[in-house]
């Protein structure tokens, strides 16, 4: 081949190579999930649905929000990343746009900007009455059961413990905890509550934490963190708990919690066990994967 088709060719075939969507922890680039035709589909669906309201009105906060997270659930976080920067812009006082950016940091693994931005947000939040958050995909029941003050902290919190901040990612997913009123909020938040607080050194608290989570509880959602609690009361073997989870980012939930409590109760080889098997899946946005690459990273 002549040195100029060469050349052209090269860069053909560079400009249709698909960018990574972010850098694990360790440096490995991560690019967007492969998803089912059918979800696809649906995805691309409420995508353009959600274009439409935004170019009928791009001031709108809400088109903006919208825009956003249907972007961000076809795996295409920089983009999501990009309309909340605008949306700032137009809305600068919002925290629900910091609180979303700063989520889709996380999944980007910009850890000291998502801690930023989720901070903004609980500081133009403060005093202002709480909302509910429409769910991007609802439960089987179709009730919403998070808020915008429940989502800033516990998205704050969960930066925080990636980075192995412990005190004051207790102090955090203690707020979301406190700020929810539904069983589904107590139980994620109590999941990590008591991993994060047995993590700092303070194990009397996290055994208190878990108090209020009882076997009985109307859970609609978050099955699989309600039985990783009684798991760690004792009331839950490990088989329960795997027979309980889900696949995808439910199933990566479960068993890096499953690990945290092998961890924090000195079991580290089973530990790592555990938490290179979610790394050996393809999951990587989901935060059970997140949390296991933060935990490898740091060895």
């Amino acid at each position: 081949m002549r040195p100029f088709l060469l050349i052209l060719t090269l860069v053909a075939v560079t400009a249709q190579a698909p960018q990574p969507e972010a850098t694990s922890l360790s440096g490995k680039p991560l690019f967007a999930p492969a998803l089912a035709e059918a979800a696809r589909t649906r995805m691309e669906a409420d995508l353009a649905t959600a274009k439409a309201a935004y170019d009928k009105d791009p001031a709108s906060a809400d088109a903006i929000i919208w825009l956003g997270r249907r972007t961000a659930y076809l795996g295409r976080f920089r983009e999501a990343i990009g309309i909340y920067t605008e949306g700032i812009k137009k809305h600068p006082n919002d925290a629900r746009m910091y609180r979303h950016r700063g989520h889709r940091y996380i999944s980007v693994r910009e850890l000291d900007k998502a801690v930023r931005d989720l901070e903004t947000a609980a500081a133009l939040q403060n005093g202002s009455k709480d909302q509910v958050e429409p769910d991007g995909q609802p439960n089987a029941r179709n009730i919403p059961l998070s808020t915008l003050n429940t989502n800033i902290w516990y998205h704050l919190a969960l930066a925080r413990y990636l980075k192995q901040d412990f005190v004051r990612a207790a102090d955090n997913f203690r707020r979301c905890r406190d700020a929810g009123s539904n069983a589904d909020n107590l139980v994620s938040a109590t999941h990590w509550l008591y991993i994060t607080l047995m993590r700092a050194g303070r194990a009397a608290e996290a055994r208190e934490a878990l108090t209020p989570v009882r076997a009985d509880l109307e859970v609609i959602e978050n099955g699989s963190y309600h039985s990783l609690v009684l798991l760690y009361k004792g009331e839950r073997s490990v088989d329960a708990v795997y027979g309980a989870a889900g696949e995808g980012s439910a199933g990566s939930a479960v068993r890096y919690g499953v690990g945290a409590w092998h961890f924090v109760n000195g079991r580290r080889a089973e530990a790592n066990k555990i938490w290179d098997g979610i790394l050996a899946g393809s999951d990587w946005p989901s935060f059970g994967f997140i949390a296991a690459e933060a935990e490898r990273a740091a060895k």
